[in-house]
């Protein structure tokens, strides 16, 4: 069990996939852009008890239906805000993927917070620590809206971030297989043994 929601993206191998599902991640996002999908479908098959995300960066709205349609994912993550009420017709909560460095945030929160089940909020200008104005900013969104932090978020940090903000979760990113069932995801797991429960 882990103390707050975590969503890991971009998982396109088994073993990443199974690590975190048998940790407790809630919400296992694939990128329907990227990943083959005979590869994705015999992924889900060994996949029980967690929640599918499918993801895309897509803002042509047909594109979008038609993935969905193949993928039937649990979640549908968008970063197309401007599509949002044609998208929320295919009838899956949705995570809106979000730049702090070039979206107009307060706007953005309060024109779709009653359409959108989690913010992803990215960072196009990230640096590697999370700076006190940041983290105070942050924090006021999160006591508003429901929010998984997708930058600047490391083992060191991430127990404060959990105490210190109203934030929903995180988000975290999955890497490439160095070769079958071998992977490179040190920094991720040590986050997730971090907040991990003992109950």
């Amino acid at each position: 069990m882990l103390k707050t929601t975590v969503k890991v993206s971009n998982l396109n191998n088994l073993s990443d996939a199974r690590y975190c599902a048998g940790m407790g991640v809630e919400l296992l996002g694939f990128s329907m852009d990227e990943l083959d999908f005979e590869k994705y479908k015999e992924m889900r098959g060994w996949l029980a008890g967690i929640q599918v995300v499918g993801e895309t960066d897509s803002s042509d709205v047909s594109k979008i239906i038609e993935l969905t349609e193949n993928f039937q994912p649990d979640y549908l993550q968008v970063s197309a805000w401007e599509n949002l009420a044609e998208i929320q017709r295919i009838g899956l909560p949705i995570i809106l993927k979000v730049d702090f460095a070039t979206a107009n945030l307060p706007a953005l929160f309060q024109t779709t917070k009653g359409v959108v089940e989690y913010f992803l909020l990215e960072n196009s200008e990230v640096s590697e620590e999370i700076d006190e104005a940041t983290q105070s900013q942050i924090d006021a969104w999160s006591f508003q809206y429901p929010i998984l932090l997708g930058f600047g978020v490391k083992e060191a940090n991430v127990n404060d971030l959990l105490e210190q903000t109203q934030l929903k979760g995180f988000a975290l990113k999955g890497n490439d297989e160095i070769r079958p069932g071998f992977g490179n995801f040190d920094e991720l797991m040590n986050i997730l043994e971090t907040i991990e429960t003992d109950d």
